[in-house]
């Protein structure tokens, strides 16, 4: 009890409060103490904003190389599963032989489909695409083997499963050659995860700069609103009740500085668009960016809102538990 009120409970009369009246006032008191912590922010808007466009635009990096190796994923795995593997068959091989082949491996749980081009079908391809039919005429005979062209399915088509189905396939009597080049998508593999790791160091650097320059922030406001808080201690507010104001100061950093960070991401992938469209065609696909949907939004905006709570809670329980009046 503070000094002020000190003696004065003595025959006075005390009135009972409901339970409905404490929950209800409990969440008044919230609802007016978050009120006047954003009015706070719109009376000095400069500092407020630049102090919640440092923390957008920290979010922003992280979160945008995020969705980067996120639709770099999804691209990867659609050539996941277009992989295949060819098959050359034995020249001598007939075609009874062949017809038991695939009779056999299409029964494989391991393999989605499988395509057969005769050496007949091979060449003449070959006339249209390469423009020496004329040439091709005086060949004796076809110099093109048969081939399988096999599609394992999803489960099994990455780099590891798909080695593993190419070595079963070469056991067969009917096959010559077997070949699977698959290694650039290895390295692919092996490049996303560096980039995995290196979006990881990045985000937990700057989200610590982004807990301590809310840290700052509080502390400063709280030092330079010390008098206004001796004063409260003074006639008995509890420490919880002056530190709630901070909080919701750290809450509304963390809100507005995730919805910037947001449409800063939204910015800069429509920016991108024209330019993956273009990288898109030359390859003859359609692929557009996605990662700013609501999910993705919500998820940064907890994060921030995170952060700033943490930021502004370590500041607050240190330096208003100092201030004391003496």
């Amino acid at each position: 009890m503070s000094i002020l009120f000190k003696g004065r409970v003595q025959g006075a009369q005390i009135s009972q409060i409901s339970a409905y009246q404490r929950f209800l006032m409990f969440f008044v008191s919230h609802f007016r103490q978050a009120l006047g912590s954003l009015g706070e922010l719109w009376r000095s808007k400069a500092a407020s904003l630049m102090t919640i466009g440092v923390l957008g635009l920290s979010i922003t990096l992280p979160s945008t190389l995020y969705v980067m190796v996120k639709n770099a994923e999804n691209v990867s795995s659609g050539w996941e599963q277009a992989s295949q593997i060819s098959l050359f068959l034995k020249e001598k091989v007939s075609h009874g032989d062949i017809e038991q082949l695939l009779k056999r491996i299409q029964l494989w749980p391991e393999i989605d489909s499988i395509n057969y081009i005769s050496a007949d079908q091979a060449l003449d391809e070959f006339k249209q695409l390469s423009g020496f039919g004329d040439a091709i005429a005086y060949l004796d005979q076809n110099p093109l083997p048969n081939v399988l062209l096999v599609t394992p399915t999803s489960r099994h088509a990455s780099p590891v499963a798909a080695r593993l189905l190419l070595d079963k396939l070469r056991d067969e009597r009917e096959v010559d050659v077997g070949k699977l080049d698959i290694e650039w998508l290895e390295r692919l593999h092996a490049l996303l995860n560096v980039v995995k790791d290196l979006v990881t160091v990045i985000a937990l650097l700057l989200f610590l700069a982004v807990v301590l320059i809310i840290g700052n922030t509080i502390r400063l406001n709280i030092l330079s609103k010390k008098d206004e808080i001796l004063v409260m201690k003074l006639v008995g507010a509890t420490d919880a009740f002056i530190q709630r104001p901070f909080m919701y100061t750290g809450f509304w950093y963390g809100f507005l500085g995730g919805l910037l960070a947001w449409i800063a991401v939204i910015l800069l992938l429509w920016w991108m668009s024209s330019s993956v469209s273009a990288v898109s065609e030359l390859y003859q696909k359609s692929f557009n960016l996605t990662g700013a949907d609501f999910p993705t939004f919500m998820w940064m905006l907890g994060l921030s809102v995170f952060l700033g709570l943490t930021g502004s809670l370590l500041s607050v329980k240190r330096h208003v538990r100092e201030i004391e009046p003496k």
